[in-house]
């Protein structure tokens, strides 16, 4: 499989405060029959970490790129203490007409990640259902979701887990979008020369072409993470075909900036084209065309 980079386009969102003032990165973007829906996440500026709180805020818009925002945070924190300090990194899909949007909720205390769902008719009216995958010895900080159905019918959860000092790529199976999720065996792993050889986190997954294609950001013991792409069977058992340099990798960073690119949503708009929305340094949200063949 061959990935070109036609265009490059900054997303741009129509907001007022406090989400004016505040990061925005990881978009996930769907496309609905009247334009796009869009849900981000937001973390306040402070000098002091412990004090940046993520949120996550619903957004439309007609053509893709630039997104009319909601006044209130669509998924804010607490009060159960799972997400008491962080709603971070949304995914989500329509299922019989029901939205589930898969999130990071984060406890400081604990300093604990898990993975949660909430559900809803759209991104302005959902309601958290609790944890989906928990935080273990084996799978620390579950986060970063992508979900997906695979050829069989059931369902496919892939996440970003933490262990052995790197961040990995897990995935579990379920018959429903909701769950109850099955751990199975990890599909994939870094490679010990190249550039994704010692983080893997997850990102979209969409029919190209009529194969089910990963684009998913490694990076090295450093977190220089870049963009690449991997494609699996139907049924998500085995990797076909993996990329051999990234298809994305970011500008160099300013001073005060991370050299980070990372992947959040994908929408193939035709046969080979690709709509991938991404994130640069945690704070510049992309939308790059691609086109595959």
């Amino acid at each position: 499989m061959r990935v070109t980079v036609e265009q490059i386009a900054d997303m741009a969102l129509i907001r007022d405060e406090p989400l004016a003032s505040m990061f925005t990165l990881s978009p996930f973007v769907w496309k609905r029959e009247r334009g796009y829906d869009l849900l981000v996440r937001a973390v306040n500026r402070s000098e002091i970490a412990t004090q940046k709180v993520a949120r996550i805020y619903y957004g439309h818009s007609q053509d893709g790129i630039v997104f009319t925002m909601d006044e209130a945070p669509a998924l804010a924190p607490g009060p159960q203490p799972e997400d008491r300090d962080g709603c971070e990194d949304p995914t989500a899909d329509y299922d019989a007409g029901t939205l589930y949007v898969y999130y990071t909720g984060w406890n400081q205390a604990l300093l604990a990640g898990q993975l949660m769902l909430a559900v809803g008719p759209d991104g302005r009216h959902l309601q958290k259902r609790g944890v989906s995958i928990p935080w273990t010895q084996e799978r620390k900080n579950p986060k970063e979701a992508t979900l997906v159905r695979a050829g069989d019918g059931t369902w496919r959860l892939f996440f970003e887990y933490a262990a052995g000092e790197a961040s990995k790529i897990g995935i579990a199976r379920s018959k429903r979008v909701d769950g109850p999720w099955e751990i199975q065996p990890d599909l994939f792993s870094a490679r010990p020369d190249l550039w994704d050889r010692w983080h893997l986190s997850t990102g979209p997954i969409e029919q190209v072409n009529g194969v089910p294609t990963m684009f998913y950001n490694g990076a090295t013991h450093d977190a220089k993470w870049r963009i690449g792409w991997i494609t699996f069977d139907d049924d998500y058992t085995r990797v076909v075909d993996r990329c051999v340099d990234p298809v994305i990798v970011p500008p160099p960073p300013d001073i005060n900036d991370t050299d980070i690119a990372f992947a959040a949503s994908a929408l193939e708009m035709n046969a080979g084209t690709v709509w991938l929305y991404y994130s640069i340094s945690d704070q510049y949200m992309k939308r790059a065309t691609l086109r595959v063949s």
